[in-house]
């Protein structure tokens, strides 16, 4: 039977997308990382920064745990998934590697559990209750999990996307500070649909500055994808998410 892929079902790669063949992917991959980090490299130098200051989170939704090795082989590991149910695979199969993974999705309460066995950064924290859960779940885990709260940069709120105003990012920030096994990091956003994100990317730097001055321990930026890295470390991004530009384009499965 036809149709397209529900919401539930997990995309997968398109026949003619990414190579199947190990070392032909290896290659697709090197040159995809190469180019990133070209990128980086003139946006740092552009912003007269140096390339150190940000750190590069591989996105590995919806491909194999064998490209998260391949990446790892290839210098890179900072690796960002989206949901629990891949990101707890992929983190079970590639436990022998030096990976640190990040939690970059929006996260529900009943996921926190297993987010907090392999997370060591969530970049999606926008509510006191996933605030709770989070810490009771890294306390049991006997860990201490690195957390942003992510920022909402709409003009206009869109409860789709996630994150809290910026007139509501200090009670999250203060609530987090003050809960055993979080530790408090710093702010992450998504630049809003159909906007310049320079200008967005400005306001979340305002905002981590007040973060900063309450608590000089949160220091990092999340921000930036794909499209708009340059617009973000132009205005501070001290860790930028890519995805489509590294690992290639994703297409709808189609059955």
């Amino acid at each position: 039977m036809s149709g397209i892929r529900t919401v539930d079902e997990p995309e997968r790669l398109d026949p003619a997308g990414p190579a199947a063949d190990p070392e032909a992917r290896r290659a697709e991959l090197a040159r995809g990382l190469a180019e990133v980090e070209r990128r980086i490299t003139e946006a740092c130098a552009a912003a007269g920064r140096r390339r150190d200051e940000v750190t590069l989170i591989a996105v590995t939704k919806t491909y194999p745990a064998s490209d998260v090795r391949t990446l790892v082989e290839l210098g890179v590991t900072h690796i960002g998934e989206n949901r629990d149910q891949e990101a707890s695979a992929k983190a079970a199969a590639c436990a022998d590697l030096p990976i640190t993974w990040h939690f970059i999705g929006q996260l529900q309460t009943n996921k926190a559990k297993s987010v907090a066995r392999y997370a060591a950064m969530v970049h999606s924290v926008d509510r006191l209750r996933l605030v709770r859960a989070l810490g009771t779940a890294a306390v049991r885990a006997g860990r201490v999990i690195d957390c942003l709260v992510q920022v909402a940069l709409e003009r206009e709120p869109d409860p789709n996307r996630g994150g809290v105003p910026p007139a509501g990012v200090m009670e999250i920030a203060d609530a987090v500070a003050g809960t055993e096994g979080l530790r408090l990091a710093g702010v992450m956003a998504v630049a809003p649909l159909g906007e310049d994100p320079a200008p967005a990317f400005a306001r979340l730097a305002e905002v981590a500055e007040a973060v900063r001055k309450e608590h000089p321990e949160a220091r990092v930026i999340s921000a930036g994808m794909s499209g708009d890295l340059h617009q973000a470390i132009a205005n501070g991004a001290t860790h930028v998410r890519v995805g489509t530009a590294l690992l290639g384009r994703r297409k709808p499965f189609v059955r």
